[in-house]
């Protein structure tokens, strides 16, 4: 197994130049959370749909310690189509509230949204279908953000049956290393490019878990990786069990993405995942422990 390099040399560009702050990733594994502003979202069923839960949930998992909060206002999966204005009224409310406290990340695949969202204080766009629309590399470029790049074959919110692969990991190095050429050649710098593999998105489950299995090999593209895995169905199917019972097998995930080259996990459970991160850190020599007081002082004076 490839461990997480001890170094900033794994990659271009170590720290992200982002509008919200730069964020140093050379020696960290960010934790990104995700607040759904859709009725229909595939883990709390629109628990944050409603502007005040969505700003709530959003200031709550700051305080737990997430340096990213991913705002959705489309679920991925195929649905009913949402006008692009209608996707701008859900997430931009919550952009502007949450931009000046942390780095807001906004869940779109249309240019347009992108374009709002980067006026109301976006840092990065999240792009689940990999620049599909190669519009959206030249409003990221115009605006300054970051963007993270996602491995998914099929057109935005469509089915994909039966994924095929001839090698699960080349096909997706191949399918990132395109987009991340296209976006620098929009204007995008490599200290503002993430790259996601893609859990679970037109993927089986053996599928997800061989990319897992052989992050540390995506790792050598030298670009920040980002993991989405929490909660998802290859965990459930891997250990059946249901979405409300999938935290344990999602933090084993994350640890093991974390340990192959991951920077930012995108996560549900924000308090748990931070604490599976800053541990992996601490394992690593990358930070020192909160206190140290075990076997460090006289016995008796414990």
């Amino acid at each position: 197994m490839t461990l997480a390099p001890d170094t900033a040399s794994a990659l271009l560009a170590p720290v992200l130049d982002l509008p919200g702050g730069a964020l140093d990733l050379s020696r960290h594994i960010a934790v990104m959370a995700i607040v759904n502003r859709t009725p229909d979202s595939f883990y709390d069923r629109g628990a944050t749909f409603a502007l005040d839960a969505a700003v709530s949930a959003g200031f709550a998992a700051v305080e737990a310690g997430a340096e990213i909060v991913d705002v959705g206002g489309v679920k991925f999966a195929p649905g009913p189509p949402v006008p692009i204005d209608e996707e701008i009224a859900r997430v931009l409310p919550v952009v502007r509230e949450l931009a000046p406290v942390a780095r807001v990340s906004v869940d779109t695949f249309h240019p347009e949204v992108a374009r709002a969202a980067i006026d109301a204080g976006a840092a990065i766009i999240n792009d689940t279908t990999g620049l599909h629309d190669p519009a959206m590399a030249e409003v990221i470029a115009r605006g300054g953000a970051g963007v993270v790049i996602a491995h998914s074959l099929a057109a935005p919110r469509t089915q994909h049956p039966l994924p095929h692969y001839d090698d699960v990991i080349g096909d997706i190095a191949e399918f990132l290393v395109a987009r991340r050429d296209l976006a620098r050649e929009r204007g995008i710098p490599d200290s503002r490019i993430v790259l996601d593999p893609g859990h679970d998105l037109n993927k089986n489950t053996q599928q997800t878990l061989e990319l897992t299995r052989r992050l540390g090999e995506l790792a050598g593209l030298g670009a920040p990786l980002l993991v989405a895995l929490s909660n998802k169905d290859f965990v459930g199917e891997a250990l059946d069990r249901e979405k409300g019972d999938r935290l344990p097998g999602s933090l084993a995930a994350a640890v093991f993405c974390a340990l192959n080259g991951a920077r930012i996990v995108r996560a549900h459970n924000v308090r748990e995942t931070v604490d599976a991160m800053r541990m992996v850190e601490a394992i690593l020599g990358w930070r020192r422990p909160a206190y140290e007081r075990h076997n460090t002082r006289p016995e008796g004076n414990d």
